[in-house]
């Protein structure tokens, strides 16, 4: 069965669990992670759509790539977990490539935008 679309005023992205206390350094683990042709980190670039913490410090991540024929499409997800894995109080990782929504340069950060000349 296919996902069914989110409902009207649904986010195409699931909030992530800004609240949890290792929010912050999950999200500093992403930014140690670069696409290889871009040199602003994943984060920024808002390939990192999702961060679910559970409170036993699972760490679920949905994220997405520039374009579906990126090179590094299969290893990518694996330099995430590879990142977040050791952070104190995480306990497993699960890092998902999503297509939908589908990224676009209005997702990158103010700071990604001014690295690559586009501000």
């Amino acid at each position: 069965m296919m996902d069914a679309m989110p409902e009207p005023g649904q986010p195409l992205i699931r909030p992530s669990s800004t609240d949890h206390p290792l929010y912050d350094s999950v999200v500093e683990a992403c930014r140690s992670v670069y696409d290889p042709e871009i040199p602003v980190n994943i984060y920024d670039l808002g390939l990192i759509y999702t961060i679910e913490i559970s409170d036993e410090g699972a760490v679920d991540i949905l994220m997405t790539l520039t374009a579906p024929g990126c090179p590094v499409a299969g290893e990518m997800p694996g330099w995430v977990a590879d990142a977040v894995e050791p952070l104190p109080g995480v306990k497993q990782v699960d890092v998902r490539l999503v297509w939908e929504p589908p990224w676009g340069m209005d997702m990158m950060s103010d700071e990604a935008r001014l690295e690559l000349g586009f501000m």
